[in-house]
């Protein structure tokens, strides 16, 4: 089952799931995102990509809860950077939690499809996916990256790699310690969604991307970077 990619769909990807349920599944997805690694991936990235003395605009596709943008809020003031932040996620319910966040403060949240970002937004220096790329097909990640080249933007992606020790590891980890059942069926098939290096390389030549690198990360993780910025 490691060899093709699932194609069976999350629970969270249905339309109607109970407030509360929801709520409790961004909580542990922040604590398992925050003590796996996955936020240090992302800031290393914006490290390569940002510089002092300039002003950016950021957006974090499929934003979720907000939790990825409050951490890197905390990294932009303490390193200080200038940048707005931005999220960006269809369901109502998750923009209503990442704006009764406190911690979100002077983050601006857009409840949209991404493609319909800049009728919101200017202009988008940084487009950044944090474990939103699994949940797309093959064609909806080349119109991805068409949208960020086009738009002249750098895309950031930090996903998860499809491996049999993460699988495994997940899976227990999260039926030992887990409260939420989104969690605990969502987590492992998330690894079963996502990608190989070699299938992101593959997806990247068809696009039209020219500028682009493919790294392997810890724990299980790639972080993929598309310079849409130059020729």
């Amino acid at each position: 089952m490691f060899r093709l990619r699932s194609t069976k769909k999350e629970l969270l990807d249905q339309e109607e799931i109970p407030e509360e349920d929801l709520f409790q599944n961004l909580r542990e997805l922040d604590f398992i995102n925050h003590w796996l690694g996955g936020y240090n991936i992302s800031f290393s990235a914006l490290k390569s990509i940002v510089k002092p003395g300039r002003h950016y605009s950021f957006v974090d596709i499929g934003c979720g809860g907000g939790d990825t943008l409050k951490r890197i809020k905390r990294w932009r003031t303490k390193h200080g950077y200038s940048i707005d932040l931005q999220g960006v996620d269809l369901k109502p319910v998750c923009v209503k939690y990442a704006e009764n966040n406190p911690e979100n403060t002077g983050i601006r949240f857009i409840c949209d499809d991404y493609k319909n970002v800049f009728n919101h937004i200017e202009k988008i220096d940084i487009i950044h996916a944090c474990l939103f790329c699994h949940h797309l097909s093959e064609a909806e990640l080349l119109a991805l990256v068409s949208f960020a080249v086009r738009n002249k933007s750098v895309l950031v992606i930090n996903d998860l790699e499809r491996n049999p020790l993460a699988y495994y590891s997940i899976k227990w980890l999260t039926y030992l310690f887990s409260k939420s059942y989104l969690v605990k069926n969502d987590a492992p098939l998330s690894v079963l969604r996502g990608f190989k290096k070699k299938e992101w390389i593959s997806i990247l030549e068809q696009s039209e991307a020219v500028n682009f690198s493919v790294k392997d990360k810890w724990a299980f993780r790639h972080l993929i970077i598309v310079d849409g910025t130059r020729e």
